[in-house]
């Protein structure tokens, strides 16, 4: 499936700002199941110099300075993926029984083993916790398949807590969304990784988006789409597996991976420092995940 993502982002602010300095996790990753064909940024007003590094995760990072007086910012990046499936590979009763997974792990000295360690550990935005270990613990009985376990969990995520844009912000902490049973994708992805870090299992916070389909007999709405967030478990046998809570299934040909790391703050889409005063800055985003395969058989 190809898809050309467009993500908009203006800000607009009450005074002249002088100077920007920015931050952007917005280009889609190259991955097993996903290539990148085309991407750029296009930035307005013209940044004084921009440069691309890649971060210690392995995502691409937009850095772009303004340095003229400005009272709007609009980023707006376009990218064209193509993506194959990698739910079809696998089955629920595949992979290693997740208590003899957490075993192989913290005794696994390979690039990988040690790669999936780091995300045992606490973050910025997600920290363990029993109560959250407790919760995830019928999910997992002794013998159970890492992913059989997981896709479980993410069930139940999905029964319990209520998807509530109003609910959360991202400063929400974690231990209230568990409280409340209220929030966002970024939050459902938090409170999974925290289950399954409590659990002793590495997990990892993805960003990107996902195509969303129009209701019976109406048409999509440009611009509706959004920045999506879900969680990715490490198996020693089957490697890093990607589940989205929000919609209770695992990743597939409609989600676009751009960016992954700890959790939210490694990866945001945009952030920045400004100079001249930001009380009553206002931003809007919007995001068009369009289907190119559909719109190239039309033309056919």
């Amino acid at each position: 499936m190809r898809y050309r993502v467009t993500h908009r982002t203006e800000y607009s602010y009450p005074r002249t700002i002088g100077r920007g300095y920015n931050e952007a996790h917005l280009a889609p990753r190259a991955t097993r199941y996903q290539q990148v064909r085309d991407h750029r940024v296009d930035i307005h007003p013209m940044p004084a110099y921009r440069s691309r590094r890649t971060d210690y995760f392995g995502n691409g990072v937009l850095h772009f300075a303004i340095q003229q007086p400005h009272s709007l910012l609009s980023v707006t990046a376009i990218s064209v993926v193509e993506l194959t499936s990698p739910a079809a590979s696998i089955t629920l009763a595949e992979g290693t029984p997740w208590e003899t997974a957490g075993a192989i792990i913290s005794d696994d000295r390979s690039n990988s083993g040690l790669e999936a360690r780091q995300f045992l550990l606490d973050s910025p935005l997600v920290e363990t916790r029993r109560a959250l270990a407790q919760y995830a613990a019928p999910s997992f009985p002794a013998g159970r398949p890492v992913p059989a376990a997981v896709s479980d969990l993410m069930g139940r995520i999905h029964a319990d807590f209520a998807y509530d844009p109003t609910a959360t912000t991202i400063s929400t902490p974690l231990e209230r969304v568990f409280r409340e049973r209220r929030g966002v994708c970024q939050d459902f992805a938090h409170l999974a990784i925290a289950c399954l870090r409590s659990l002793r299992l590495p997990a990892r916070y993805v960003s990107g988006y996902v195509e969303t389909t129009a209701p019976p007999g109406q048409s999509r709405l440009v611009g509706a789409d959004a920045s999506h967030a879900w969680f990715a478990v490490y198996d020693p046998a089957l490697g890093w597996l990607d589940y989205d809570p929000t919609n209770n299934r695992m990743p597939g040909t409609q989600h676009v991976t751009t960016a992954w790391g700890r959790d939210y703050g490694d990866v945001s889409p945009l952030k920045g420092v400004i100079f001249g005063g930001s009380q009553g800055q206002r931003s809007e985003v919007a995001v068009d995940v369009e289907p190119l395969d559909a719109e190239e058989h039309n033309r056919s």
